[in-house]
């Protein structure tokens, strides 16, 4: 069983990105067990508090990181870019150096919008953001959910789920490029690599 970590970035009670992270369930593969992590409101990060010092909730945030054989990241657009909460969740797993919990993980990404671009250019600099820290970028399928709460409806138990048949597709298609990664420690050889050449 491989456990995949999902984090959306959105603090929003009502969150188009966090119910598409729920739907993901539905569409992963059998022996993924899926952990939609509900994000605390973090404190911003601060180096005086990398080590043990941490706050409790970047530690349990970090404990979760590194529980995980691997993630899926969902991001908003604001501005332009990545929220405020996903670059604070990037900056404190990356930290302290030589300690990322973030390192040589085999991440994928979406980005979702009520939108027509579908959050393009936020799901660029989340993937620029996750290969500057040395992840394993899952590759398959770009996918930026346009036009996203046309895309989501509920099954009979009130469940998030993606009902725009395309879409379906495209995250099946890369959740199972996340399973090949994690069975074939895609990740860890990237983590080896870094810690070889720091």
């Amino acid at each position: 069983m491989s456990r995949v970590l999902v984090i959306a970035g959105s603090l929003r009670k009502d969150s188009f990105t966090r119910a598409t992270g729920q739907a993901l369930r539905a569409l992963a593969p059998e022996d993924f067990d899926i952990e939609v992590y509900p994000l605390p409101d973090l404190p911003n990060y601060n180096p005086d508090f990398e080590g043990d010092a941490a706050p409790a909730a970047v530690a349990e945030l970090r404990a979760a990181i590194a529980a995980a054989d691997g993630l899926v990241i969902l991001t908003p657009e604001y501005n332009r870019s990545i929220p405020g909460i996903l670059k604070n969740v990037i900056d404190w797993g990356s930290r302290p150096h030589g300690h990322s919990v973030l390192r040589g993980k085999p991440i994928a990404t979406i980005s979702t919008s009520p939108g027509a671009q579908g959050g393009i250019r936020a799901l660029v600099e989340l993937r620029r953001q996750l290969t500057l820290i040395g992840n394993y970028d899952v590759p398959g399928p770009e996918i930026a959910i346009p036009e996203v709460p046309k895309r989501l409806g509920v099954d009979e138990e009130g469940r998030p789920v993606i009902t725009d048949e395309a879409t379906a597709g495209m995250i099946t298609s890369l959740l199972k490029s996340l399973q090949y990664a994690i069975d074939n420690e895609l990740g860890q050889h990237i983590g080896r690599a870094l810690k070889h050449a720091a």
